[in-house]
């Protein structure tokens, strides 16, 4: 019953301080001036579309409520003198009509590619970035007439007072946190959700930390228990040595020297990630091996730290000669005991990573082309015309929240693999 009560004060409390932070980036975001709509070209009639929604007019108070809470639409057609719909012109007067995907002969999707096959940008450049992939398009035909589908001028509006007298409508709750909108991109990604670029980017972020924490936790764990089982030795004072200098040094460094071993003396991997087929494909894992390796060497040190100093002290209690003057080996002793004892600091260090995997490595996704979260929250930041403050914030409050989320995780995995701990809170 305790515990029950602990967790959910300690969720209150973090959904609190969740609350104050979401606030204050919000209000420092809208501190920083916005790029002017008409920078964005063609798309400004969008962009324009989307702050309106968001209440980019109107007070902060205000836009704080639609950004939680969103707001409600409505959206008629624009009619001509004759009371017909107004089809939409482009800028050669020329009729706008619906687009589908062109498709091959097995119906693919096709995309704009280069000779050699490569998927191009909008600048012409070969990415491997889905979100930066070229549709093909057609016009769309009506199968019954056999007729090309124009596309009509609407219009939105959020003020009901402002729908011309006896035009139908379309009522809608547009918006809001709570129906999972944080606004559009408008630099990076023009005019896509950014919560749908969250998400395509999330993949190969957890991909890469998954891997890692694979080889962390096995590998840190043994070598803190040889330190600990070989205490003021030559292989405790050999992996002590490792494990400071690893724990004390950048991860980036490690990446320069995995790349400088393995890539360019060695050549056995390759420099940046392939993403081309997924984030879970043998071919994003085997391009992925330098930023797993650059991002696994300082968590093993952690672990083999915090092993050893667990394990070290809980060798030397006195139930552990107990164990072994009953008939057990050291080893049994070790295992069935000792380790047990040290979980208890241990095991909440394991929760958080798995907990973590959610977080990227800004600076890891950076150097190995990573199509992650914490690519994303660099590049969302050095956009160009201005930065893309929707994505900045998403990626602010997703941090936030992972944070918060490992610290009760954690916090709480004491008082589950330690009795002694929920006895001596009552």
């Amino acid at each position: 019953m305790y515990m029950l009560k602990y967790t959910i004060k300690r969720i209150l409390l973090m959904l609190m301080v969740f609350l104050v932070i979401t606030t204050m980036y919000f209000v420092l975001i809208k501190l920083l001036p916005s790029a002017p709509a008409t920078m964005f070209g063609k798309d400004m009639e969008l962009i324009e579309a989307r702050r309106e929604l968001l209440g980019y007019n109107e007070p902060i108070l205000k836009q704080y409520k639609y950004y939680w809470f969103g707001r409600t639409s409505y959206t008629f057609y624009e009619l001509d003198e004759n009371g017909e719909k107004v089809i939409k012109k482009d800028e050669n007067n020329k009729t706008v009509y619906e687009q589908v995907p062109r498709t091959d002969k097995d119906g693919n999707i096709m995309y704009y590619v280069d000779s050699d096959g490569n998927k191009l940008n909008i600048k012409n450049e070969v990415t491997t970035d889905p979100l930066e992939y070229i549709i093909l398009t057609k016009d769309k035909v009506d199968p019954e007439t056999g007729r090309k589908v124009p596309v009509y001028v609407t219009k939105t509006v959020y003020d009901k007072s402002k729908i011309p007298a006896g035009r139908e409508y379309v009522k809608e709750n547009v918006g809001g946190i709570i129906r999972g909108y944080f606004g559009i991109s408008e630099a990076m990604y023009i005019g896509t959700d950014v919560w749908d670029i969250f998400m395509s980017k999330i993949p190969f972020t957890m991909a890469v930390n998954l891997y890692s924490i694979f080889i962390s936790i096995p590998v840190g764990l043994t070598l803190g228990v040889i330190a600990a089982l070989k205490k003021n030795k030559l292989t405790d004072h050999i992996i002590s040595t490792g494990v400071m200098v690893f724990v004390s040094v950048p991860s980036f460094i490690y990446a320069f020297l995995v790349l400088y071993l393995l890539y360019f003396k060695l050549g056995w991997v390759e420099a940046t990630m392939d993403a081309t087929q997924g984030a879970w494909s043998w071919r994003g894992f085997t391009t992925m091996i330098p930023a797993i390796l650059s991002m696994s060497f300082g968590s093993i040190a952690g672990f083999a730290r915090y092993t050893r100093a667990e394990l070290s002290e809980v060798l030397t209690n006195e139930f552990m000669l107990l164990a072994r003057t009953k008939g057990l080996t050291k080893a049994q002793a070790t295992l069935r005991h000792a380790m047990r004892n040290a979980g208890v600091v241990i095991f909440p260090m394991i929760m958080g990573e798995f907990i973590g995997i959610l977080s990227g490595s800004l600076i890891i996704e950076q150097m190995f082309g990573i199509p992650g979260v914490g690519k994303l929250y660099i590049n969302s930041v050095q956009a160009q015309p201005a930065p893309d403050y929707n994505i900045f914030m998403l990626l602010g409050t997703f941090y936030t929240f992972i944070g918060l989320a490992a610290g009760i995780v954690s916090d709480i995995s004491y008082g589950i693999i330690d009795p002694r701990i929920r006895m001596g809170a009552r």
